[in-house]
């Protein structure tokens, strides 16, 4: 089996650091697991990593997606397993370091989408209902299929709700709010994997979450979203639904006011950051660890992977 390092946790926790860290110790490569990082010009809002920042790592599946262009868990499965076989052929060790749960899960799981008809073409129609009808006509409609999933949606949240409802398209009426985690013995086995995740103190991750909203802003958010709005992307796009854009297309829009917007970019991904932590901590399979006092943390990442996957670590 081909060994597989992944590593997730929530927003603003720190992950893209500890990723590169491990990948310049590990001789790895990284694929990113985040669903809004596929697109071209939207860097500021998808806290999406710079060159800099890679520090000679190679990193894949950013900006391979203008926003107008449909993207889907099944294509991202495809892609991303792509991907593993051509790093590990390179005689490199694959990395998938993102927060998108659905998405890492269906790398790691045997999801079988692309025996499916058409995923994308069922997300072009969602889009086509949404603009026709409004997104809460999509809210209703994942309200009869899957009442709980739409309790904890907002209706005019339609990535959350195309997701949902594209989750019980391809897997063939499987509702996403009932989605357990199968215990691994259950499962075949795809890769050796090691499965890591970052957390830390609720507070101070949301103290984290505040200062980078407010960074993001003073490198100039309003104007990506400006460019984006005036390349002729259209604010209904799903992907500029993404938190951040949606708040920041609506103080553009005179709905508030700048400030406003800012608070409500924030609250917003606190929310997030929640449910990401919802669906990883279902998960046995993550070992996890704590961002205060990482240095240590690190010696007992290491020696889990260099356990797990036999290979010799520094």
């Amino acid at each position: 089996m081909l060994p597989l390092i992944v590593l997730v946790g929530p927003t603003a926790v720190g992950k893209t650091h500890l990723g590169v860290e491990l990948a310049l110790r590990l001789g790895g490569e990284i694929i990113s697991g985040d669903s809004m990082q596929v697109y071209r010009y939207m860097d500021i809002g998808t806290a999406k990593i710079k060159p800099s920042e890679m520090r000679g790592v190679a990193h894949h599946l950013i900006d391979i997606k203008d926003p107008d262009e449909p993207f889907s868990v099944a294509e991202f499965q495809k892609l991303a397993t792509q991907k593993i076989a051509e790093i590990s052929a390179r005689g490199k060790l694959p990395m998938i370091i993102g927060g998108t749960g659905l998405y890492i899960q269906a790398v790691i799981d045997p999801y079988e989408f692309t025996k499916q008809p058409a995923v994308s073409g069922y997300r072009k129609k969602l889009q086509s209902l949404a603009q026709r009808y409004g997104h809460k006509y999509l809210h209703e409609k994942l309200a009869e299929v899957d009442p709980a999933a739409a309790g904890n949606i907002h209706e005019n949240d339609f990535k959350r709700i195309t997701r949902a409802l594209e989750y019980y398209h391809v897997t063939g009426g499987k509702r996403i709010s009932e989605n357990k985690v199968v215990k691994t013995k259950k499962l075949p086995e795809k890769y050796n994997l090691v499965w890591l995740g970052l957390t830390m103190e609720r507070q101070d991750l949301y103290q984290r979450i505040g200062q980078r909203a407010d960074q993001m802003m003073e490198e100039g958010f309003v104007a990506e979203v400006e460019n984006l709005l005036q390349r002729g992307y259209s604010p209904g796009l799903s992907s500029l639904q993404g938190i951040g854009y949606r708040q920041l297309i609506g103080y553009l829009q005179g709905q508030y006011d700048l400030a406003e917007a800012v608070e409500l970019i924030k609250r917003d991904t606190r929310h997030f950051a929640k449910r990401q932590l919802t669906w990883f901590k279902r998960d046995p399979r993550i070992h996890w660890f704590n961002k205060e006092g990482l240095e240590k943390n690190l010696f007992e990442i290491m020696a889990i992977i260099g356990r797990t996957i036999n290979i010799s670590v520094e």
